[in-house]
């Protein structure tokens, strides 16, 4: 008989998902606008993952709570707790926030720009907290792919342009429309 390895989970994280998983399994998640807050523990066995869709609480809107990033990050803290991780000790990274209509939105949350207002809700919740922030990639115009093995090491961000790809029926630009750089 031949014992097959085991093998550790990935979870995809979609938008208003939280999650806690232990070392060696996977969280990944696509961001645009949406923010991604990781904790870990300091010897980071734990690590928890939300993907927040709006800052602050829901109010009374009709829609799952922890796409909000109150409600998320209290229920990233209840699963840490039942694991016997403080929330308070955990470290963080912040993923995400970007501006996915440059050319309508301005970069401001005043303007407008979801995105902006989620990375600094995020960063102020953390630190409202108390919860050491060890890396963020935020803000800008591009979409990323986000994905974390719990351990030793960091998460692995990819960024992806927002430039789509010519359509395969549609027809050849004349040479006077086209790019030559």
């Amino acid at each position: 008989m031949r014992l097959q390895p085991l093998k550790l989970g990935r979870l995809t994280l979609h938008p208003g998902d939280v999650a806690c998983v232990d070392r060696g399994e996977s969280l990944e998640t696509l961001l645009g606008s949406c923010v991604a807050i990781l904790l870990t523990d300091p010897r980071r066995t734990v690590g928890a993952m939300c993907h927040v869709v709006h800052a602050g609480g829901p109010g009374s809107a009709p829609t799952r709570q922890t796409a909000y990033g109150d409600a998320a990050l209290a229920e990233m803290g209840r699963l840490l707790r039942t694991r016997g991780i403080d929330p308070q000790q955990c470290l963080a990274w912040v993923y995400g926030g970007g501006n996915m209509f440059p050319t309508r939105i301005g970069d401001a949350p005043s303007d407008g720009n979801v995105g902006a207002a989620n990375f600094e809700w995020a960063l102020g919740a953390l630190h409202a907290q108390g919860i050491r922030v060890l890396g963020v990639a935020l803000g800008g115009h591009a979409y990323r792919k986000l994905r974390w093995t719990v351990g030793t090491d960091d998460p692995e961000v990819e960024t992806v342009s927002m430039a789509r790809p010519p359509r395969p029926d549609a027809p050849p630009l004349p040479l006077n429309e086209r790019s030559l750089a």
